[in-house]
């Protein structure tokens, strides 16, 4: 066990040294290896990315924080748990499905956020399930905490109920100060439905949509992040959809950070009856997504993850999965009683410590904080939240609370659609611009060698516009290119729109002796028209037409 062995160049555990006895090299990867993390990432079939990996996390060291980060880690979580302790105690006959058993979430969230802040990303897209919502409704996204605590009101009229719907699904987008690189950014959580996991895409479409309008290419300023739970992770196949639009040159965000709230319990399923994978994260091998496992009970830890995760994604644009291996203190809600079928679990549970109390006086012992230093910190978000719920009967219910986007393009500031105040203008265009959109419709370059059935096709259109007749892909083809006249961008995404189910549209003409030369005439109806973007998808429905929902949405 003490006889050195020279380090082969595959691994980073030596630091600066290029030998180590047996027994050191064994304690270093256990360490690294065996601990709170796990690394999934030799499926990746890059060198280069893999052993990118080995260097955040075998150099010695690496998991190493300051004082003074560990401090702003402290008061994070206090900020999560106590948060959720306010709720019970308030409103101990609630459902509000409660973070209790992972209140590293909240960190972890914030995290990522200011270490991306500080690379340029000025917008966060954020999709999650219920489990947490409003803590991250507070703590991250940052809305007031008296709108939440009105939510409550049992004396809410359901005119007044904002959204109309229950308060663990509302979203909200607010522009806040990060002070971490003290700058400002917008931060926006998407409403979610009952169905786990549909906001999936959803959210990549408003990301994109985002991106577009930022013309930002790579995803330097915005960026998705999204929350799933493990069961659902591992069980919807919108999942596995969205997982493989990541990656498509008119569908990718350019990385997503990935978060699994693995409590290792869906409602009342166990793991082993729930899924057929060995991990609730295997479905993101299929886009070589790196995958960090890491126990949710050491913070310091899953903050390590969130580093790396963040620099991943603004190294390589790519997804990568964070699983928070954790637990569920409570039921699937605060009214249900878990014990019913998970009786071991629940017992093992009762007598868990809460994170909050095992790190602090971590910290005590480590003379980082003090007692009393714990004790104020908790006294003061204590008072904000009781100085907030005085004054949550005195809030104005206003649905705008609650939008996940502002909807300036369909709403006056008033409220009232712009369609009845008459800012949306007439549709129809005239003859002339009939005549110049049908004419660039038809017709190609004269260096472009098309197929014969396209010049017939190109021919009939001549044609009927000669004769003022009109057909579906003529009058689609109008439709389309008045509005990038007029400055409106147009998308036309999913399976088959290039050419046409039927063979009828032929937005994408293919040249037939250069490989993937291609024509594509409404991109050529004015030098200042908008981007015309068409572009086939994968045989996917669910993700798709979530994702090209939201990219019209916004």
């Amino acid at each position: 066990m003490d006889k050195e062995f020279t380090l082969p160049k595959t691994t980073m555990i030596g630091g600066g040294e290029k030998a180590l006895p047996l027994r050191e090299i064994i304690s270093r990867l256990r360490t690294i290896y065996c601990g709170s993390v796990g690394v999934e990432f030799m499926f990746i079939n890059d060198r280069q990315k893999c052993d990118w990996i080995r260097q955040r996390f075998e150099p010695p060291g690496v998991f190493q924080m300051t004082d003074e980060e560990k401090k702003i880690l402290l008061a994070r979580l206090i900020r999560s748990t106590r948060f959720e302790e306010y709720l019970a105690a308030k409103w101990p006959s609630e459902k509000r499905f409660g973070l209790e058993g992972c209140e590293v979430m909240i960190p972890a969230m914030k995290e990522i956020i200011d270490h991306s802040t500080v690379r340029g990303v000025e917008s966060y897209v954020i999709g999650m399930p219920h489990r947490g919502r409003l803590n991250v409704l507070a703590n991250v996204a940052r809305t007031p905490l008296e709108r939440i605590f009105h939510e409550f009101n049992p004396m809410l009229d359901p005119q007044d109920e904002g959204m109309g719907d229950v308060k663990y699904h509302l979203g909200t987008t607010n522009t806040v100060l990060n002070h971490f690189s003290e700058r400002e950014i917008t931060v926006s959580l998407v409403a979610n439905p009952s169905h786990l996991e549909a906001v999936d895409p959803v959210v990549q479409g408003k990301t994109r949509a985002t991106q577009f309008r930022r013309n930002d290419e790579s995803g330097k300023t915005c960026m998705s992040i999204l929350l799933h739970g493990d069961a659902a992770f591992a069980g919807q196949g919108v999942v596995y959809e969205t997982f493989h639009l990541s990656d498509l040159p008119d569908y990718t965000t350019h990385g997503t950070v990935h978060m699994v709230v693995n409590n290792q319990i869906g409602f009342t399923t166990d793991p082993r009856v729930a899924r057929s994978s060995p991990y609730c994260t295997d479905v993101a091998k299929v886009v070589s997504a790196p995958i960090f496992h890491v126990n949710a009970d050491d913070p310091e830890a899953v903050l390590h993850v969130c580093r790396v995760a963040t620099e991943w994604r603004a190294t390589f644009g790519k997804d990568v999965v964070i699983d928070l291996v954790c637990y569920r203190r409570h039921g699937h809600n605060e009214m249900d009683e878990p014990s019913l079928t998970q009786p071991l679990m629940y017992k093992q549970i009762k007598k868990h410590e809460k994170l909050v109390e095992m790190y602090a006086r971590k910290l005590v012992e480590g003379n980082v904080v003090t007692q009393e230093d714990y004790e104020k910190e908790k006294n003061k978000y204590d008072q904000i939240c009781k100085d907030a719920y005085e004054r949550a009967p005195k809030i104005v219910p206003f649905h705008r609370d609650w939008l996940d986007s502002p909807w300036k393009g369909v709403f006056s500031d008033e409220g009232t659609p712009l369609e009845a105040t008459g800012a949306i203008p007439s549709t129809g265009i005239s003859r002339q611009r009939i005549s110049h959109i049908g004419n660039v419709y038809s017709s190609l370059p004269d260096d472009f060698e098309e197929h014969r059935g396209i010049k017939r096709v190109l021919a009939e259109r001549r044609k009927m516009l000669g004769e003022e007749e009109c057909d579906w892909a003529i009058g689609e083809a109008l439709a389309f290119g008045s509005l990038l006249e007029e400055g409106v961008h147009v998308r036309l995404s999913g399976q088959d729109v290039e050419r046409g189910t039927f063979s009828h549209r032929h937005h994408v003409i293919h040249d037939q002796k250069v490989d993937r030369r291609q024509y594509r005439p409404l991109e050529h109806i004015s030098p200042d028209q908008a981007r015309y973007t068409v572009c086939n998808s994968s045989l996917s429905e669910f993700a798709v037409l979530g994702l090209r929902a939201r990219v019209l949405h916004e």
